[in-house]
């Protein structure tokens, strides 16, 4: 955003925009405007892909999203099942993908260069966390659900202001 005067008025209505990265530096990608909060998703896929007890994410519109480079880096992993991940081909960093069947934009909350005004408000599969895995902070102050929620209100419930 240009704050000097001899600006445009365009250059001074500028939206934020939030980017990211994999760990090697090859994929990059930016957000334009708000980022939502996030969840984690604690189900077996998103333990296997991580090798963490949850998985840290959330998603944007489409439209508000778009590739900074590395985008022929990226390889797929799809299940049967549909499940999706994505990654860089040289570190191994999951990376943005599409949700199925939406206009959003799944994105990795490590990712995310500028996520300090960010927090989880949801633990999702929470039924099917480790055994290991025991409650947080945050699944204080989060909505926790045993499974997925409907993505509408999950959406919803990224965006709220609080």
């Amino acid at each position: 955003m240009c704050a000097v005067s001899w600006c445009s008025q365009s250059e001074k209505m500028e939206k934020p925009s939030v980017k990211g990265e994999c760990l090697c530096g090859t994929v990059r990608f930016e957000i334009q405007g708000e980022v939502g909060n996030l969840y984690q998703c604690h189900c077996s896929l998103c333990r296997k892909v991580t090798g963490a007890a949850a998985n840290a994410a959330t998603f944007v519109d489409a439209e508000r999203f778009s590739w900074r480079g590395g985008e022929g880096a990226i390889r797929s992993f799809v299940k049967d099942s549909g499940y999706r991940a994505d990654f860089c081909q040289h570190c191994s960093s999951l990376v943005p993908n599409p949700l199925r069947d939406t206009d959003l934009v799944w994105i990795p909350a490590g990712l995310l260069e500028d996520s300090k005004n960010l927090k989880v408000v949801a633990h999702l599969h929470t039924a099917s966390r480790a055994d290991w895995d025991s409650c947080t902070e945050s699944a204080q102050t989060a909505q926790c659900f045993d499974s997925m929620p409907d993505l509408k209100a999950l959406h919803q419930l990224l965006y709220e202001k609080g």
